[in-house]
């Protein structure tokens, strides 16, 4: 049997020019694990947001675009080569949009007589739009495409020594600095989400310790994961319950997503007396808009508006050594198993 692994992250546009963002958008909004509506109503809210947002994104992607590009996939290239660097099969990369596309990765992979791949994606936790949607997409496409690769999937890591260890490791630097409180800004998902993929029926957002109470419906929990994550992060690095917090950015229309909201936050924390914020946002192994646009850039003219006086965002894991080994060491389980 031969074996190799695929990576797969969220995607980007081909560039930052209108057209190629407006493309990327269609892609995106349009899975139904995003905007989880009937079709015809899908495509007639994703069709009023092409009006006005792809304008809006493009000018800010333009803003953190690269000389090599997108700063998601150039990110996510470096650690596909640095994990191949150390692992002896074939590791392939691929986003769930746009390029480089999954058809393109299990292609290649089929050509090499791949038969047995082991997926990660790149998203540390379970949620619908982004955890599961690679995962469902990889399995439709290796199907039609190469029936004879089995497909194995690296579960949510979300508590993992090994990733808790780098996520530690990559912020230690900003820690020894010194701040007067750190924010742990998760990427958001509409509260129906977790109804939708509470396994049990009975747990997600139904009482008020949900995430606290052991339950099944935590295996696919993104909120409950992310508070694991925290409680793992918080431990490892020795900080006391009154200098964090958590808070949940990038919501998108009128329905009501997990709170708090990071951009609400940032205004209130000055008023608490927080002058010197770092914040850091787990859900996230690589930069990309949403953390260098959204809470680098827009989300420190809120803090430092409201009162603060010093911001700091903590660069992503991208491509710390210890990230690298953590990927190393779930490809090397895979390889070892028979």
């Amino acid at each position: 049997m031969s074996k190799a692994v695929l990576l797969v992250n969220l995607g980007s546009p081909d560039s930052p020019k209108v057209g190629d963002v407006r493309r990327y958008l269609n892609e995106f909004l349009m899975d139904g694990r995003v905007i989880d509506v009937a079709w015809p109503l899908r495509r007639l809210i994703v069709g009023f947001i092409l009006i006005n947002r792809p304008k809006e994104s493009a000018h800010a992607y333009s803003t953190v675009w690269t000389k090599e590009g997108s700063p998601l996939v150039v990110t996510s290239r470096h650690v596909q080569q640095l994990v191949q660097a150390q692992v002896p099969v074939p590791v392939e990369l691929a986003m769930r949009y746009q390029n480089p596309s999954i058809t393109a990765a299990v292609k290649k992979l089929a050509a090499q007589g791949i038969t047995e791949v082991l997926l990660i994606p790149l998203f540390p936790h379970f949620a619908m739009s982004s955890y599961e949607t690679a995962v469902v997409r990889v399995q439709e496409v290796a199907a039609q495409l190469a029936p004879q690769m089995k497909v194995k999937v690296q579960p949510p890591y979300f508590a993992d020594p090994d990733y808790l260890a780098a996520l530690v490791a990559s912020a230690e630097p900003q820690l020894k600095a010194g701040y007067d409180h750190l924010l742990f800004s998760f990427h958001g998902i509409p509260e129906r989400h977790l109804y939708k993929s509470d396994t049990t029926g009975c747990n997600c957002l139904r009482v008020s310790n949900c995430c606290e109470m052991a339950s099944p419906a935590h295996a696919t929990c993104y909120r409950a994961q992310c508070f694991k994550t925290v409680a793992g992060f918080v431990a490892r690095a020795g900080i006391p319950p009154e200098k964090y917090s958590v808070a949940f950015q990038s919501r998108l229309g009128n329905d009501p997503w997990l709170k708090p909201y990071t951009d609400f936050e940032l205004q209130i924390l000055p008023k608490r007396g927080v002058k010197k914020l770092l914040v850091i946002c787990p859900a996230f192994v690589s930069d990309c808009l949403e953390t260098i646009e959204e809470i680098g850039e827009r989300g420190r003219e809120t803090f430092l508006e409201a009162g603060g006086k010093e911001f700091a965002l903590i660069p992503c894991m991208n491509e710390h050594p210890q990230w690298i080994a953590a990927l190393k060491n779930m490809a090397g389980k895979f390889l070892a198993a028979k």
